[in-house]
């Protein structure tokens, strides 16, 4: 029997449950090895705009959501965000489902007293998008990367070889999706700076990462479409991103980041 490691929180997002491309298998593997004190799910948990589309909701998401609502009856509280995909859920901003607690933002004191601003990050759009046009061919070209990424990872899953995004891998070399990073990833800290706040997690481009911009820590959880990514902080405030790319037994958590809170980290 395997150790389960502890986390006194853990911040996931991007799930999209209902689409082809959910990863439910890693999460839901990840999850079972793993004792969290707090769970955020940060926006984007069902995708209700693919569902809508088509209806498909296969065993290991069913699997996966139940699995989320049993941590929130047992010793794991749950915090809901919705995002964009999952918006009707917006409208019960402070109430609660079960007992899991939604809201649309929420500030996280880490466990030295670091002050964080939680929230998905659609509202931010408006500041990052470059027009309708741009964003019709991003759109759609992102529907590209999720093709050649599940067929990629088809190949080598049949040659025994574990989950690489390539969708990740491509989309850091677009310029054009390097600018839209860079005009998000300010658009978030200039919201928790203004607040008066030391960071702020969010979610949304499924791109991952932990650095400082200006004396602000801005952490992106990722996804669970492309990166299979979450946010984890420790019993000392440590934040520390991770990947968790293999199922079972043989499961493994690749670091990416790991920073103190409050300590500044250049990307």
């Amino acid at each position: 029997m395997s150790i389960k490691q502890h986390f006194r929180t853990v911040w996931i997002s991007d799930i999209h449950l209902g689409s082809r491309d959910c990863k439910a298998e890693y999460l839901l593997d990840f999850l079972q090895n793993s004792q969290i004190e707090t769970l955020y799910l940060v926006g984007d948990i069902v995708d209700m705009w693919a569902l809508s589309k088509q209806f498909m909701w296969p065993k290991a998401h069913n699997d996966l959501f139940h699995f989320i609502l049993e941590l929130s009856h047992g010793n794991t509280k749950v915090i809901y965000l919705p995002g964009n995909h999952d918006e009707p859920a917006q409208k019960y901003d402070g109430m609660e489902f079960g007992d899991v607690e939604i809201h649309r933002e929420y500030i996280h004191t880490t466990a030295d007293g670091k002050k964080l601003l939680l929230l998905h990050g659609d509202v931010f759009d408006g500041q990052v998008c470059f027009g309708r046009l741009t964003a019709w061919i991003g759109d759609k070209g992102y529907e590209l990367l999720l093709f050649l990424n599940r067929w990629y990872n088809r190949f080598r899953a049949w040659f025994g070889k574990p989950y690489w995004s390539l969708a990740g891998y491509l989309k850091s070399r677009i310029s054009g999706a390097n600018m839209a990073i860079q005009r998000y990833r300010e658009a978030c800290t200039d919201k928790a700076r203004e607040m008066g706040l030391d960071g702020v997690v969010c979610g949304h481009i499924h791109h991952p990462e932990v650095v400082d911009v200006d004396g602000v820590t801005y952490c992106n959880d990722g996804d669970w479409i492309e990166n299979c990514s979450a946010l984890t902080e420790d019993a000392k405030g440590n934040i520390q991103l991770i990947y968790w790319t293999h199922i079972s037994t043989q499961a493994k958590v690749h670091t990416l980041h790991k920073v103190t809170s409050g300590a500044q980290e250049a990307a």
